[in-house]
């Protein structure tokens, strides 16, 4: 059943046209994923499905009595409201039906007899209370702001949180309301990899409402979508699945585009031969076959797409990088370690991802590397030769009255004695020569991103250190600096909470424990989340007593159990057999995964000193964390089959 559907709605800004007839229905308990280019209309689309934004033309319908909530990319929250006041907003729909039965049970219990009238009003309440989830639901505010992380914050105002405390509060504002649709534009900005892992599972497992996802988080698309959307000149293309089959799709379209504008030049060159060769057409069919030559001569042929192909100029830094020895570092003007007792040797190759809770150290670790932030303890020694490119956050070292040209030109390095053009180097970041003369303060945050981008790779640097580079990158850019940093010839040191990002540029994991403790994981995020889930299997298992294991056993036991159809026999939920349905390219791929590292490891370089190096016992662990996923995923598929063919 439809929820909600747009049609034919237009949007234009001026001279900007963003979408042109663009249509759109959402179903009841569909999860659908909006990608496209930075400026494509992703989030004016998302502002026009909520009613936050009117229409040019079209329109918008929801279904009678359908809740729809929605989480823009900048939160409007009451400054005066506390964090608990904010948040329990979401819940005024939940209150307003529970206050009304309390009324209407009060009010009946003053009477002397009840009317047939009052007691169907006491259960239309009762009804409405447990539509909206239930009788109990004051302590989801809690839960939560827990797994966000700021249930600490809970009394404090919204005037006084942090941009990304802000986008938080008003993420949980919408996850309580448990409304039918949650409309959600960019929900894993200022999100830790954890709490976006949670988020994921909460709506892949527990809300049973349609979710429209506006993000660039492709690892959340491929778990949570049904449905992927681009938005795209104008339209919006319709694909079935996660991303990985979105970029399938696309380029299958893309090709029968491409066939399609070749056959229409072929037909168009015939037909102009066939003109230029005949006298005045008189009969109706000449004339019937001008037409057909003038419709494909005025036909607009497809626009080709900007593309971003990131390089770079990369400077030999011999072999030894960077080697920290007991390195300390506190809170800065505070007490608290971030860091302690922390060693990290990294040579030529190295690319590190770097997880952990936002305020753990993270950004403080790459500022100590720059010198930015002292140490407290220990020493850091960087190779001579090692040149520092550092990607901040906030994009800081863009001047906003400098023209694009000249912010890239002045850091453009002279390599081998030849000076790279600015101009032919910053078409490859997708600027052409009228961007070029742009201010950096007229730019989208996107433009920034691949601004600060191109600056910092024409540094030739040797030793990249990105915080956060992903952020306000479209998809497009995302995998072309995935590309690049993939065949990177430097060492990586990469804040991001891209888990997508970090499985296919990482050689290794720096997770951020906390209490100042920082563990060292080989392999990228899908071995690192592996050896994670094996840890905590392995403490649970320590701590539980034959007893208590047996109990557990009974527990899970029972529960599946409740999980039952009137037959009797277990039944595959809807999330498992989507599960099920992507199991075995992930299967695929994790083999893919073990094939290549095992080949690297073929490699006679790497035995030339006659004995096996540190980086050759790296790479067997990273193929014994490859091994490891690939048999999990063989393991749950061969689980999801058999309870499947029990049916």
């Amino acid at each position: 059943m439809t929820v909600l559907a747009a049609l034919d709605v237009t949007k234009a800004f001026g001279e900007r046209l963003l979408l042109s007839g663009a249509s759109f229905t959402l179903e009841e308990g569909e999860r659908v994923g909006v990608v496209g280019r930075n400026g494509a209309g992703k989030s004016t689309f998302a502002k026009i499905l909520a009613g936050a934004e009117q229409p040019d033309r079209g329109s918008v319908a929801t279904r009678r009595g359908a809740r729809v909530a929605y989480l823009a990319q900048e939160p409007d929250l009451d400054p005066d409201k506390t964090v608990r006041g904010s948040v329990e907003e979401g819940l005024a729909a939940w209150i307003e039906a529970r206050d009304r039965h309390e009324r209407i049970t009060d009010s009946i219990a003053d009477e002397a007899h009840a009317s047939d009238k009052r007691i169907a009003e006491q259960l239309d309440a009762a009804g409405e209370v447990e539509r909206l989830g239930g009788w109990e639901r004051t302590h989801e505010v809690d839960r939560v702001l827990a797994h966000l992380g700021i249930l600490d914050l809970v009394d404090r105002t919204a005037a006084t949180l942090s941009g990304g405390q802000k986008r938080r509060v008003a993420l949980a504002r919408v996850l309580v309301a448990a409304p039918d649709v949650m409309l959600l534009d960019e929900p894993t900005n200022h999100l830790d990899a954890d709490t976006i892992e949670w988020l994921e599972t909460f709506l892949v497992e527990s809300f049973r409402g349609a979710v429209l996802l506006v993000t660039h988080d492709r690892w959340l698309l491929d778990r949570v979508a049904d449905r992927t959307i681009e938005v795209e000149g104008g339209h919006v293309h319709a694909y079935a699945g996660g991303y990985a089959d979105f970029l399938s799709a696309k380029a299958e379209r893309i090709a029968q585009q491409d066939r399609t504008e070749k056959n229409r030049k072929n037909f168009l060159r015939t037909e102009l031969e066939w003109l230029s060769r005949q006298p005045k057409a008189r009969s109706t069919k000449q004339k019937s076959r001008i037409g057909r030559a003038e419709a494909a001569r005025d036909t607009e042929a497809p626009r080709d797409e900007a593309r971003v192909e990131l390089s770079a100029q990369v400077t030999d830094a011999g072999r030894a990088v960077l080697d920290l020895r007991g390195v300390g570092l506190k809170v800065p003007n505070g007490d608290r370690w971030l860091l302690r007792h922390f060693d990290l040797a990294m040579t030529t190759g190295d690319r590190l991802g770097i997880l952990g809770a936002n305020g753990a150290g993270k950004t403080t670790l790459l500022r100590a590397l720059l010198g930015e932030t002292p140490l407290a303890e220990g020493e850091m020694v960087l190779g001579r030769r090692v040149r520092i490119g550092y990607l901040d956050q906030q994009r800081a070292a863009l001047d906003p009255d400098a023209s694009v040209f000249d912010t890239v030109s002045q850091a453009v390095p002279t390599v081998d004695k030849e000076r790279i053009d600015p101009r032919s180097y910053l078409e490859r970041f997708a600027f052409d020569s009228s961007a070029q003369k742009k201010k950096v303060a007229a730019l989208s945050g996107g433009e920034r991103a691949r601004l600060a981008l191109a600056r910092l790779l024409a540094s030739a640097a040797n030793l990249l250190l990105l915080d956060e580079p992903s952020n306000d990158l479209d998809t497009d850019t995302l995998s072309a600096l995935e590309d690049f940093l993939s065949t990177y010839e430097g060492s990586l040191l990469v804040v991001t909470h891209d888990r997508y990002l970090l499985d296919r540029v990482t050689t290794g994991i720096l997770c951020f424990e906390g209490d100042g403790r920082v563990t060292r994981y080989a392999g990228a995020y899908q071995a690192y989340a592996a050896a994670r889930e094996r840890e905590t299997y392995e403490r649970r298992a320590a701590k539980q007593t034959p007893v208590n294991l047996a109990q557990s056993a009974a527990e899970k036991a029972l529960e599946r159990g409740s999980k039952t159809t009137r037959s009797g026999k277990a039944a595959l939920s809807k999330n498992e057999q989507r599960e099920l349905d992507g199991i075995l390219d992930k299967v695929d791929a994790a083999d893919m995964a073990a094939t290549a590292i095992e080949a690297e490891l073929r490699d006679p370089s790497l035995y030339a000193g006659g004995q096996e190096d540190a980086k050759v016992i790296q790479i067997r662990a990273r193929l014994e964390a490859a091994k490891d996923v690939a048999l999990k995923l063989t393991s749950r598929w061969e689980e999801l089959e058999a309870k499947k063919a029990s049916l």
